[in-house]
């Protein structure tokens, strides 16, 4: 994978427009010949402190509209806190800002994104699970200071984690669901407590943060599998549609792997289907640590499951089919009492334009090649061949 130097956001081309605008009407009135013969009387009421207090106003939702408008325009969560963060810092540089969300709405664990001056960093955050927050932000639905937590929270190990970082306020992200996540902001780096001011717009931008998050997790949610949250069918097969509609573009070889648990029902039948569930669970795990960022890992249903596997001939699909293979082998299920081995049989098939295969014909002949695989006695990997069985296109 490439490393690429993530670059800090530009300002944007309207940033303080508004308050331009809102300088430029005061002008015009402290002008106005009625106005500055009756200056002393509207000074002394408080009418010209009122006008630029209200001009910062139009300012300040003006930048937070902005704002929130290009948070909720973002199409990824990278992109989504990278202008949070770009946001909260122009406001009042925080000296840290910490995500937590939860990427699966029924599973437990977490993914923690930290930066600082802007650039993501590690904090060494050690936290496994959201769900101690939950029945406090169900109290304090909006953004607290972080003494409040400090005395309510009744985990202790988790608040003495955060106790590490410092943080200042705490900020829930509460959608449909519950709690999707949260986020800690460490002190000023300027000094000083968060006024009430503050700790509002930091609100109300959230709000716009929680919606394109929420709206981020729910398209997420519609492409994934609810068990084992890795990419669904459907998904799998667009995506493989698309990827045989790229290779005949182009002069490249892309590949998929077929695979499912051998005798999976023993599983079921022998333990119950709670362990056949955490099989599976434990496996899409597995998988997803073996395979590329950039491959597209599935439950095609039941006990299989598949891989796309873009600009990968069928010598490296090999090397990745064993890669997994071995590592499925190796893995532990977490189970009392403790479950036999998990072994998966695989079927391998290479595609290019040469052939102009359909999507089906791909999977059938993966298929026929997982079949070999289970014929010849389970737990290894098979390339189809054309001695399989030849499938029109």
């Amino acid at each position: 994978m490439k490393n690429h130097k993530r670059k800090n956001p530009p300002m944007p081309e309207n940033s303080g427009q508004a308050e331009k605008k809102g300088t430029e009407l005061a002008d015009e009135i402290y002008s106005d010949p009625k106005i500055l013969e009756h200056r002393s009387l509207l000074e002394q009421i408080g009418i010209f402190s009122r006008i630029d207090k209200l001009n910062k106003q139009i300012a300040d939702y003006h930048e937070l509209v902005t704002g929130g408008l290009d948070i909720i325009n973002r199409t990824s969560l990278d992109a989504i806190m990278d202008a949070a963060v770009f946001r909260i810092s122009g406001h009042f540089m925080p000296s840290f800002v910490t995500f937590l969300w939860k990427p699966i709405q029924n599973r437990d664990e977490i993914t923690i994104k930290s930066y600082q001056n802007y650039q993501p960093t590690d904090l060494g955050i050690k936290l496994h699970s959201i769900t101690p927050f939950e029945s406090f932000f169900e109290r304090h639905p909006k953004p607290v200071n972080f003494s409040l937590m400090a005395a309510e929270l009744e985990d202790r190990n988790v608040l003495n984690t955060l106790e590490k970082l410092k943080p200042e306020i705490i900020v829930p992200i509460v959608g449909g669901f519950g709690l999707y996540g949260i986020i800690l902001m460490g002190q000023k780096m300027a000094g000083g407590k968060f006024s009430d001011g503050e700790i509002l717009f930091v609100e109300q931008l959230m709000a716009f943060v929680t919606q394109a998050i929420m709206n981020y997790l729910n398209y997420q949610h519609s492409l994934r599998d609810v068990k084992t949250g890795l990419y669904n069918h459907g998904f799998f097969i667009h995506r493989l549609g698309e990827e045989i509609a790229r290779t005949r573009r182009g002069s490249f070889t892309s590949s998929i792997i077929v695979m499912d648990v051998d005798k999976f029902k023993n599983f079921n039948d022998a333990f119950g289907h709670m362990a056949g569930d955490k099989v599976l669970e434990t496996l899409a795990i597995t998988l997803k640590q073996t395979v590329r960022s950039e491959d597209i890992p599935s439950r095609f249903g039941g006990e299989e499951f598949t891989v796309l596997l873009p600009d990968t001939d069928k010598e490296a699909a090999w090397l990745v089919s064993e890669r997994v293979r071995n590592a499925v082998e190796e893995m532990q299920v977490p189970w009392e009492p403790s479950l036999p081995q998990v072994t998966i049989s695989l079927g391998i098939c290479s595609f290019d334009h040469r052939e102009q295969l359909s999507a089906g014909s791909v999977i059938q002949r993966a298929d026929a090649a997982l079949y070999v695989s289970k014929q010849r006695g389970r737990n290894r990997s098979t390339l189809w061949n054309p001695g399989m069985g030849h499938v029109e296109g």
